[in-house]
């Protein structure tokens, strides 16, 4: 459930540092800044993507400007799984599992058994036609006195 967000891995001229365009906004025209070693406040989208993304080893920092990430990689790393950690910030399940060749999926295995055709119904149980206990009925309630009885 979700949708997986477009992104683009951009060149830079610096060493170091990698920048990825999103197909949608997650700052507004905010400019977001993080960094590796710091707790990251709040709950918005730029604060759950730079959790994740600081949560690399690669990462040494993040900024969010709009629609653009920039992420400054720890020395001796390369951007090698991040493009999936920014496509994912929208994902809430996985996909499902592709159905095995020959298989009828996922689904099928969950569905109840299907019983064979030349297999006759089990027979239930015979229902008891008589209660288990005689039921006790109430006592007549008196009548109400009726109010032209009782003036005359």
């Amino acid at each position: 459930m979700g949708q997986s967000i477009v992104v683009n891995e951009k060149p830079s001229s610096t060493p170091g540092v990698v920048r990825f365009e999103t197909n949608r906004a997650l700052t507004g025209m905010d400019h977001e800044r993080y960094r590796a070693g710091t707790e990251v406040w709040g709950d918005r989208p730029p604060d759950e993507l730079a959790r994740r993304l600081l949560a690399k080893p690669s990462v040494a920092g993040v900024q969010i400007n709009s629609n653009m990430v920039t992420v400054d990689l720890a020395k001796g790393y390369d951007a090698t799984g991040l493009l999936e950690v920014i496509e994912n910030l929208y994902r809430f399940y996985p996909d499902a599992p592709e159905a095995p060749e020959g298989g009828a999926g996922p689904v099928a295995d969950l569905a109840e058994p299907v019983a064979d055709a030349a297999e006759p119904p089990a027979a239930e149980a015979p229902v008891d036609a008589a209660p288990a206990a005689e039921v006790a009925e109430a006592p007549a309630a008196d009548p109400v006195p009726d109010a032209d009885a009782a003036d005359a």
